[in-house]
C-alpha cells in the first residue's frame, strides 16, 4: 500500500544497486525528479529499462549508474542524439553499457505480459526484421492453432518502475491523464513501484481519459512540483523545448557533462533546488 513520503526516502528504501529500474513516461510525464535522486544517491550496476530514453538515461548512463540499456529508441527529441549514451557504447565510458533492442510494441507487450502475470508475449511485429539476429529475447513461436509463425518476446518484470503523474489522493491513489504511454501496465509489472506527482489532493477530480491507480500499486508516493522537466504534465506545464536545445551542447563533451552534473545535480539537495539552479543558468523556457 503506498506512503506518501519523501523522494530521498524512497529511492534510498526501494532501488538498489543492481535492480532492474524503468522510469516510463511517453514524451509526457517523465520522471525527470526521480531520475536524479538516484543519481545524487550514487546507485550503480543498474540495468535500465524505458521505451524511449532520452534527457534522464543519457544523465544516469553518464554518471555511471547503469551497466545496461533494455529499450526501443533512443535520442534527444526533436534535437539530435544521446551523447553520453553513444560514448558508453563507442567508448564504455564512464562503464560499458551493454545494450537490448526492441520495438515499441516489442517493448509494450512486454509490459502488458508482465501485468497480465504470464512469462511472455507474442506479436507478428519482428517477422521478416533484423532484430532477432541481433537482440537473444526474441524467438520465432508457432501459433498452435493456425500454424503460423509469430515472435515472442519475454514479460518485463522490473525490480522498481517509477513513474510520474499529475495528482495523488491523501490515502495514495495515483491519477494520469493525457498521453498516459505505458506507465499503468510499468507499474503493474514491477516488484516495487514508486510514483512521484505534482501534487496531492483531498479528492481526485474525474479528467477525459483518465488513468487512476490505486494506492495498492505503489510502495510510495512523492510530492515533486515540476518533477517531470523538461517534459511536459498536461494541465500543469509545457515542455520546455529551450532545455532539450541546450542540453546537446553540454552531453557532447565529457567535462562539460560532469560539470554540470556537479552543479545542477550532485550540488543540488531537491530536485526544487535544481530547478531554481537550472533557470538562473537560462535552461528554462520563459
Amino acid at each position: 500500500m503506498a506512503e506518501v513520503t519523501d523522494l530521498r526516502e524512497a529511492v534510498a528504501g526501494l532501488v538498489h544497486d543492481g535492480d532492474a529500474v524503468a522510469l516510463e513516461g511517453f514524451t509526457h510525464l517523465i520522471p525527470t525528479a526521480a531520475a536524479h535522486e538516484i543519481i545524487r544517491q550514487g546507485r550503480k550496476d543498474l540495468t535500465l529499462i524505458r521505451m524511449t530514453p532520452d534527457l534522464i538515461y543519457d544523465q544516469m548512463i553518464g554518471m555511471g549508474c547503469a551497466r545496461k540499456l533494455v529499450f526501443s529508441w533512443g535520442g534527444n527529441p526533436g534535437v539530435g542524439s544521446l551523447h553520453r549514451f553513444r560514448d558508453a557504447i563507442e567508448n564504455d565510458w564512464p562503464v560499458p553499457l551493454e545494450i537490448e533492442e526492441h520495438s515499441h510494441a516489442g517493448m509494450a507487450n512486454r509490459y502488458v505480459a508482465g501485468a497480465s502475470n504470464l512469462p511472455f508475449a507474442v506479436l507478428r511485429g519482428y517477422v521478416g526484421t533484423d532484430l532477432p539476429k541481433v537482440t537473444s529475447t526474441i524467438a520465432p513461436v508457432t501459433c498452435p492453432f493456425t500454424g503460423e509463425e509469430l515472435m515472442a518476446v519475454p514479460a518485463l518484470n522490473p525490480d522498481v518502475s517509477i513513474i510520474h503523474a499529475q495528482q495523488a489522493d491523501s490515502r495514495g491513489n495515483v491519477a494520469i491523464w493525457g498521453i498516459s504511454g505505458i506507465q499503468k501496465e510499468a507499474a503493474l509489472s514491477a516488484r516495487r513501484a514508486i510514483a512521484t506527482v505534482e501534487e496531492v489532493v483531498e479528492e481526485l477530480t474525474p479528467h477525459p481519459f483518465q488513468i487512476v491507480l490505486p494506492a495498492v500499486v505503489f510502495d510510495a508516493v512523492a510530492v515533486e512540483p515540476k518533477g517531470a522537466h523538461p517534459s511536459y504534465a498536461d494541465g500543469y506545464y509545457d515542455r520546455d523545448n529551450v532545455f532539450y536545445e541546450a542540453w546537446d551542447p553540454i552531453g557532447r563533451d565529457r567535462e562539460a557533462f560532469r560539470s554540470w552534473m556537479e552543479q545542477h545535480v550532485l550540488g543540488t539537495e531537491n530536485f526544487g533546488e535544481y530547478f531554481r539552479s537550472v533557470r538562473g543558468e537560462g535552461m528554462v523556457a520563459k
